[in-house]
């Protein structure tokens, strides 16, 4: 049979046609008409959740001990609170006790006295440290309270109302001593020691709002 040419062109029209309906099937949209192939934007990585680190506690166990150098002099502190750590808040006053005894070496029989002992505290925080306290201090009459054992020195300080973003308080103390320069001389050398405290504020770091 003779084809004619339009019936020619209607049959390669149906040819094509079912070509294409094929051929989108298997294929879908090019990428230029989807945008695929575009990198997909990362998914956030998950942020670690870091837990709060406990602020240290020289006092923790209610009493510490200490064992101070200046020259010649070796200070055996001991350090203690009659107030229970958990009522160590920013509010409250807090008593920090203290007895001191010394030995001198060499010991040829001179005497060490404790001229003047000074307490210093530093509220703070993670992230800072805030204005210190007024500085307590205990200044003897000349020459001073003598400290060689079996003679021993005791204190109390008190720490009195900090910030309440204090989570911590620092205890800085410094104690100066005058030893003769011989058992009967009336002559002293000055000696110098230093010592601190960090003590937990319970409760601390609370904001309050405005």
């Amino acid at each position: 049979m003779e084809l004619t040419a339009g019936r020619v062109r209607a049959i390669t029209a149906v040819a094509l046609a079912a070509a294409c309906v094929t051929t989108m099937t298997g294929c879908g949209a090019p990428p230029w008409a989807q945008g695929a192939g575009e990198p997909s934007a990362p998914s956030a990585a998950p942020t670690a959740s870091v837990a709060p680190q406990p602020v240290p506690n020289d006092l923790s166990s209610g009493f510490t001990q200490r064992t101070l150098t200046a020259g010649a002099v070796t200070a055996q502190v001991d350090y203690w609170s009659t107030l229970s750590m958990d009522r160590w808040t920013s509010t409250e006053l807090k008593p920090v006790n203290l007895s001191m005894v010394t030995t001198v070496t060499p010991d040829d029989g001179q005497k060490v006295y404790l001229q003047r002992a000074t307490m210093t505290a530093v509220p703070g925080n993670s992230s800072e440290s805030l204005s210190p306290l007024t500085p307590q201090v205990d200044q003897a009459d000349a020459p001073g309270y003598l400290v060689l054992s079996p003679y021993s020195y005791s204190q109390t300080f008190t720490v009195g109302e900090v910030p309440p973003d204090a989570t911590f308080v620092t205890l800085r103390f410094t104690f100066e001593y005058l030893v003769q320069t011989t058992p009967t001389s009336d002559e002293f050398a000055k000696q110098t020691a230093s010592d601190s405290l960090t003590v937990a504020i319970a409760g601390g770091g609370a904001v309050s709002g405005g």
